[in-house]
C-alpha cells in the first residue's frame, strides 16, 4: 500500500469516526419556531381554561405541549397539520364570541363560516364527503392511466379530511364547555366521537406510512375500512342524533379517559391498517389463480363483509334498513369488482414485501398502544368500579385481542411468520377487534355499556 492510498484511508477513518451532531444540534430554526408556536398555545390554553382544568387536566396539558413538539420534529407534515387546525379552531371560537364577549352557539346557524364549515358538525359532515372522496379517487388511480395524478388528489383530499376532522373534535370539545359548567369534556365518550377519532387516526397513520414507503397504491385499500366508518358514523347520527352533546356519566368523569381513549384507537386504527394490507396482500397473490376452490377463501370473506350490515339492521330494530340495504349493494359490487379485476390492482399494488412490513409495523405500534390502553384502563376501573379486573365483557374481549395480537408477533419475531398465514391472521384480528369495539356493545351487556347500539 503506498503513501497516497494510506493517506486516503486514514482520513476516512478520521470522518468515521468524528462525533455526529446531537439531536437538538440537529434542529433548524423552523424546528425552533415550530416547538415556540406550540409552547406558546400550550400558554394561551392554560391562562384562557384553567378554569375548567383539574390538576390532572393540567398536567396532561403541560406533557402534550413536548409530544407535539417531538411528533412536528419527528414528521414534518404535522407542523402544518396543527398549525391549520389551531388557526380554524381557533377562528370558530372567535366566531362563536358575541358582542358582549361571552360565547353564544346560537351563532353556529348565523355565521357563515361556522354554518357551512367550521361548526363541529359542519366540520365532521365535510371529514365525511372528503374521505368518501379520497377514496375514489384512490380507486380511480387504480385503473386509469393517470393514476399517479388521481392517487396524489385521493391523499391531498384525505390530509384535509384529517384537518377538518380535527377542527371539528376541538370545537366540539368547545361547545360542550358552552352548553353547562358540568357538561365540557373531551370529545372521546361515545360511539359518535371514537368513531371520527377512529377515521382521522387512521387515516393519519396510513398517510405516516404512505410517504415513508412513496407508494399511493395501499390508500385504496386502507381508506376502504375509513369509508366504511364513515358509513356507520352517518348512519348513527341519522338514528341516534349522535350529533348532539350529551353529559358524561359520572363514570366516565375521570382524566383517565383522556389516556385510555386515545390510546386505545391508536390500536384500532393501526389494526384496521394491517386487515385492509393483509387483504390486499391476498389480492395481489390471487391475481393469477384462476381455480374457483382456491378464490373461495376471498369470495367468503367478501360475503362475509357485505353481510355485516344486516346485523346492525338487526340490532337497531329496523330503523334506517333502506340505509343498510344500500349499504349492502355498494360493498357486494365494491368487492365483486375487486375480485374481478385483481391481475390490474396487483400490477399497481407494491411488492409483496412491502406490504408485510407495513403490515407488520402497523401491528406492532397498535400492540403496544393497546396494551397500555389496557394497563390504563385497569388503572380507570380501579377508580370508578374499585378492581382493576372484573372479567366484564369488554374486558374480556380487549384482553381477547391482546392475546391474538401477542400470538401473531411472537410468531413473526420467533417464528418468521409470513406471507398468507400472516395476512389471513390479520384479517382474523381485524374481526375480533371489531366484536370487542362494537359487538359487545350489540350483544353483550356489561360495565361498559356507554354506546348501545
Amino acid at each position: 500500500m503506498n503513501t497516497a492510498t494510506r493517506t486516503i484511508d486514514l482520513k476516512r477513518g478520521q470522518q468515521g469516526l468524528e462525533v455526529q451532531p446531537g439531536y437538538f444540534a440537529r434542529r433548524d430554526r423552523w424546528d425552533w419556531l415550530f416547538a415556540l408556536l406550540v409552547i406558546a398555545g400550550a400558554v394561551w390554553a392554560f391562562v384562557h381554561y384553567r378554569d375548567a382544568m383539574d390538576i390532572y387536566e393540567e398536567w396532561i396539558l403541560a406533557g402534550t405541549a413536548p409530544s407535539l413538539i417531538w411528533l412536528g420534529w419527528f414528521w414534518r407534515p404535522m407542523r402544518t397539520l396543527m398549525v391549520v387546525v389551531s388557526a380554524l379552531s381557533l377562528l370558530a371560537i372567535w366566531l362563536y364570541m358575541g358582542p358582549d364577549g361571552n360565547a353564544d352557539l346560537a351563532r353556529a346557524d348565523q355565521a357563515f363560516m361556522l354554518k357551512y364549515f367550521i361548526s363541529s358538525q359542519s366540520a365532521i359532515l365535510w371529514m365525511s364527503v372528503l374521505f368518501f372522496m379520497s377514496t375514489l379517487f384512490y380507486w380511480v388511480g387504480m385503473f386509469t392511466r393517470a393514476g399517479e395524478t388521481f392517487e396524489v388528489l385521493g391523499t391531498r383530499l384525505a390530509w384535509v379530511a384529517v384537518t377538518l376532522a380535527l377542527v371539528g373534535t376541538m370545537v366540539r370539545w368547545f361547545e360542550s364547555h358552552q352548553i353547562g359548567p358540568d357538561i365540557g369534556h373531551i370529545p372521546v365518550s361515545n360511539l359518535y366521537e371514537v368513531f371520527v377519532l377512529f377515521c382521522w387516526m387512521t387515516a393519519a397513520f396510513y398517510l405516516y406510512y404512505e410517504e415513508q414507503y412513496k407508494t399511493r397504491s395501499m390508500g385504496a385499500f386502507v381508506m376502504l375500512v375509513v369509508s366504511a366508518a364513515v358509513g356507520f358514523l352517518l348512519w348513527y347520527t341519522v338514528v341516534r342524533e349522535a350529533h348532539q352533546i350529551q353529559p358524561l356519566v359520572p363514570a366516565l368523569k375521570s382524566w383517565w379517559m383522556k389516556l385510555h381513549v386515545p390510546a386505545n384507537f391508536v390500536g384500532y386504527g393501526t389494526f384496521a391498517i394491517a386487515a385492509m394490507l393483509a387483504f390486499a396482500y391476498l389480492i395481489k397473490q390471487s391475481a393469477s389463480e384462476t381455480r374457483w376452490y382456491k378464490l373461495a377463501p376471498l369470495w367468503l370473506l367478501g360475503i362475509v363483509l357485505c353481510l355485516e350490515p344486516i346485523v346492525f339492521r338487526q340490532s337497531s330494530m329496523d330503523k334506517g334498513a333502506s340505509y343498510w340495504f344500500v349499504y349492502f349493494g355498494v360493498s357486494a359490487l365494491i368487492v365483486g369488482g375487486i375480485m374481478a379485476a385483481r391481475r390490474r390492482i396487483a400490477e399497481r399494488l407494491p411488492s409483496f414485501e412491502v406490504l408485510d412490513d407495513v403490515m407488520y409495523k402497523a401491528i406492532a405500534v397498535g400492540f403496544a398502544f393497546f396494551t397500555i390502553a389496557t394497563v390504563l384502563g385497569a388503572f380507570w376501573a380501579a377508580e370508578a368500579w374499585g378492581g382493576y379486573w372484573s372479567w366484564d365483557p369488554k374486558e374480556t374481549w380487549a384482553l381477547i385481542v391482546w392475546l391474538n395480537y401477542a400470538a401473531w408477533l411472537h410468531m413473526r419475531l420467533m417464528k418468521g411468520l409470513r406471507g398468507t398465514v400472516a395476512a389471513w391472521w390479520a384479517l382474523v384480528g381485524l374481526a375480533v377487534t371489531t366484536f370487542a369495539f362494537l359487538g359487545v356493545n350489540m350483544f353483550l351487556s356489561g360495565l361498559h355499556s356507554y354506546g348501545e347500539l
